[in-house]
């Protein structure tokens, strides 16, 4: 297990953990490390004894994305895998899709069993998630909240590779603060900005060619064009700042 940060107080609270996760029988794992392309996991929930995740698709091209989906289709572990309408971007229509790294992204839902799911033994000892799970190369990258201290952190950890036969590394421990990313992107929106940016979209303001104009949106909202470009400039910054 590689070394995490040791500079952190044992009497916090709160720590945030980034895991960096490999275990067997996993199709994102399999089907990642097979294709270029990568994805994140928005979360899992169980239904009539089968496991269905929201997913985004990532690449840097949509051939990529599509052997990824392909990968997934044709995946024994996996029973289904359907792309969410609506939920995709190009190159030329990167804002406001799924905000993921690449060029093409896809929204999915895949239906799995969940017995070789990791999801169970981590929120079960307490290692709650507190972003997307980013799979990338055949490795999983959770980022996890708990409220234990170092000791009882380690020992739930050896547990989780016990009862998954996983590895399972500790990428770094740190405090979370009110800086830190959101859960997702579109949270750091204020209401305001978030009803313009999404009205935007879909009135085509981020399609190539645009499908309406500054001027058009602020006559139909109602307000001054300056006021939705400056609505839109911060949620695009927001979006788009890491």
């Amino acid at each position: 297990m590689a070394q995490p940060s040791t500079d952190i107080a044992e009497d916090v609270t709160c720590l945030r953990l980034v895991l960096d996760i490999w275990h067997p029988d996993c199709w994102t794992l399999e089907v990642t490390k097979r294709t270029d392309a990568g994805l994140l996991g928005h979360g899992v929930y169980e239904v009539d004894g089968l496991a269905i995740g929201r997913f985004t698709a990532f690449g840097d091209t949509t051939d990529a994305v599509a052997d990824l989906i392909t990968a997934i289709d044709a995946s024994p572990l996996t029973a289904s895998v359907q792309e969410i309408p609506g939920r995709r971007s190009s190159p030329s229509k990167r804002i406001g899709a799924d905000v993921a790294p690449g060029n093409t992204t896809r929204g999915l839902l895949v239906t799995y069993e969940p017995a070789n799911s990791i999801v169970t033994p981590l929120v079960s000892r307490g290692l709650i998630p507190d972003a997307p799970v980013r799979i990338r190369n055949g490795r999983e990258r959770w980022t996890v909240l708990t409220d234990d201290c170092r000791d009882t952190i380690r020992n739930w950890l050896d547990e989780v590779r016990s009862e998954a036969n996983a590895e399972v590394d500790v990428v770094c421990i740190t405090t979370p603060n009110a800086a830190a990313t959101p859960l997702f992107p579109e949270d750091s929106l204020s209401e305001r900005q978030r009803e313009v940016f999404e009205y935007a979209r879909e009135r085509g303001y981020y399609e190539r060619p645009r499908g309406i104009s500054a001027a058009d949106l602020a006559a139909e909202l109602g307000v001054a064009k300056a006021t939705v470009l400056e609505h839109l400039r911060k949620a695009e910054s927001k979006l788009l700042d890491p």
